[in-house]
């Protein structure tokens, strides 16, 4: 047998992979914590510390099952802190004979890979991650001929096609979304249940990547990090979420807290995304419950959830990969601004954003409503530049990987696609915020108010928005209406608002 050595990326950690069915004494598996990894863009220290965590726990439960492994800590001396200068190493020191992989999610990585396997002179040979519930294309091929890519349609298909809510070719209750009983502000009909956390103590790697000046941003408790780093963990998490979360999780999904971070949302993406659980047994594990709990547990409950892992999760994957790599230089408005500097900081006066953006900080994660309607809301309205607010979003959350990050924040919040993901641009004024959360209440900015003296800055931004981007929106039939509205404003208060809009745009790191 040829001896052959096994690429594992941080992403991939996935015990159930037939890779790992054998032990084989022919092969090798290598795991690498690398500068390459860290400098691409300025990653949250959460991010660092449970991807580095994560990968150690999985190198050593295969060494504990018997593969034979190579480990590279990012201050190991032998460690050439790039992916290929690390495997050439390996190749020649080893004398390998093959050389295996498994797909990356990510096309940088895809690419790098490729390109080293055309440079060896050895067999090479790249495999599927066997996790999610579509191969890279089928997103694509399902699409292929159609004028509009339009996520209901797919998330239709594979309802059908694993069956999954279903009764015959019909859908369980007679409809496929319930999307419109899951938009409620939280109302303290019920308590609010704990996170489950895990408080793990990585003060160590926390060391070790200071020592290496490993860039960063963000907050952390490196003794008490709350995320799950094994695939035990995250099977807590699930039969945490079913039964404590799921009975109302469709229900206030949309909802947002200033006392709570994450109301009714599972915080399962971590440990979805390096692989440690698997779609499948999410969702099939989810719906079961439901099935013995229907007294407890709506369908909507359950329909929004698998709506958001079946649907849109593997739809983000399979566009990532039909529309890459052109996808990643959209920019739709030629929004060219900066980010203000409190997307680093959560210090600004707008009491939104200072929750959302410190919640990020301190936690590495928010769930979707606020990084799309509050932080990506902002962005867009105020002109930032998709690269910047892709980099950001990249770094800061905890489950963002490129293939998931990038369509939903290039595509669906900065509508830097011209509507591939979305029909529309997701943008609101203040009402909306204050309908799903409790922040406006409390915040230095009048929610009420277009312009003047404290008038809340979305309010201005947002007709500012439509105004001079109507060249390009005003065709959109889904926007009729909101370009009728603005026709009826008087004159004189739209210059009020665009001026209002102007002040703001120009002191945005003051707001």
């Amino acid at each position: 047998m040829k001896k052959t050595l096994r690429l594992i990326l941080g992403d991939q950690l996935n015990t159930n992979h037939s890779w790992f069915r054998e032990t084989k004494p022919e092969t090798v598996y290598v795991l690498m914590e690398m500068m390459q990894e860290q400098t691409y863009v300025k990653h949250h220290i959460q991010k660092i510390l449970a991807f580095f965590a994560a990968m150690r726990n999985f190198a050593y439960q295969l060494q504990k099952a018997g593969h034979e492994v190579i480990y590279l800590k990012l201050n190991d001396r032998e460690n050439e802190q790039t992916l290929t200068g690390n495997l050439q190493k390996i190749i020649d020191k080893r004398s390998i004979q093959q050389f295996e992989y498994l797909l990356p999610d990510e096309y940088r990585l895809d690419q790098q890979l490729k390109s080293f396997c055309k440079s060896l002179n050895i067999q090479t040979k790249a495999y599927d991650t066997e996790h999610f519930f579509t191969s890279r294309e089928e997103v694509g091929d399902f699409f292929s001929g159609k004028k509009q890519l339009i996520m209901e349609s797919f998330y239709r298909h594979m309802r059908q096609k694993h069956d999954l809510l279903m009764n015959g070719n019909e859908p369980v209750g007679g409809l496929w979304n319930y999307d419109p009983d899951n938009r409620n502000r939280y109302d303290s009909k019920v308590p609010l249940p704990e996170s489950l956390s895990f408080n793990h103590d990585l003060g160590e790697i926390k060391k070790m990547i200071d020592a290496m000046q490993v860039p960063y941003f963000g907050n952390v408790e490196a003794k008490k990090v709350a995320l799950p780093l094994s695939r035990k963990e995250g099977l807590k998490l699930i039969d945490y979420f079913c039964q404590n979360l799921l009975p109302h999780f469709g229900t206030y999904e949309d909802a947002m807290l200033q006392e709570h971070a994450s109301l009714f949302h599972s915080r399962l993406s971590f440990a979805l995304n390096v692989k440690l659980i698997s779609p499948k047994e999410v969702v099939n594990q989810a719906i079961s419950y439901w099935q013995y709990n229907q007294k407890q547990i709506s369908l909507p409950q359950i329909e929004g959830f698998v709506r958001q892992i079946l649907g849109w999760r593997e739809y983000m994957r399979g566009l990532y990969w039909n529309k890459m790599p052109e996808f990643a230089e959209k920019n739709f408005f030629n929004h060219q601004a900066k980010l203000p500097e409190w997307f680093w900081t959560g210090e600004t006066k707008m009491n939104c954003l200072k929750h959302c953006i410190g919640q990020s900080l301190n936690l590495a994660w928010a769930h979707h409503i606020q990084r799309l309607m509050v932080i990506g809301n902002f962005a867009l309205l105020s002109g930032s530049n998709p690269d910047e607010v892709d980099a950001w979003y990249l770094g800061v959350y905890i489950d963002a990987m490129q293939w998931v990050q990038l369509p939903n924040t290039r595509g669906m919040s900065q509508f830097a696609d011209g509507g591939i993901v979305g029909t529309k641009p997701y943008v609101a004024s203040a009402a909306y915020i204050n309908k799903m959360s409790n922040y406006c209440g409390s915040c230095f900015y009048d929610k009420n108010k277009k312009y003047g003296e404290k008038a809340c800055p979305y309010n201005s931004l947002y007709w500012d928005f439509f105004f001079r981007n109507e060249h390009l929106l005003a065709d959109n039939q889904r926007l009729k209406l909101i370009y009728g509205n603005l026709h009826r404003l008087k004159p004189e208060d739209l210059e009020k608002i665009l001026e209002q809009a102007e002040t703001y745009k120009k002191q945005v790191d003051e707001l």
